[in-house]
């Protein structure tokens, strides 16, 4: 057994005292028993692959007349719209 300092937020410590004494054990139990339930889990989870995402090859560019620089052109685009002529 070892002893340790831990700080915790005054409402936590306080639910955490309250469901101790609910569940009959210590506080330190509570504690213990927290945190070998989240070690557990934390070794049963699966370790993320990592995603591989599809490169383009296309060629070309965008279309004639989208400014990628123009946002509010581009939604009017993408919601349907006619391409808006920006041009300064």
């Amino acid at each position: 057994m070892v002893r340790t300092t831990v700080r915790l937020d005054e409402g936590l410590m306080r639910d955490a005292k309250r469901a101790a004494a609910e569940q009959g054990i210590t506080l330190t139990q509570l504690i213990s028993d927290a945190l070998r339930e989240r070690m557990a889990r934390a070794r049963r989870a699966a370790p993320r692959q990592p995603v591989e995402l599809p490169i383009s090859r296309a060629g070309g560019g965008v279309m004639p007349g989208v400014d990628l620089d123009d946002s509010a052109a581009l939604l009017e685009l993408l919601d349907g719209g006619a391409l808006i002529d920006r041009e300064r």
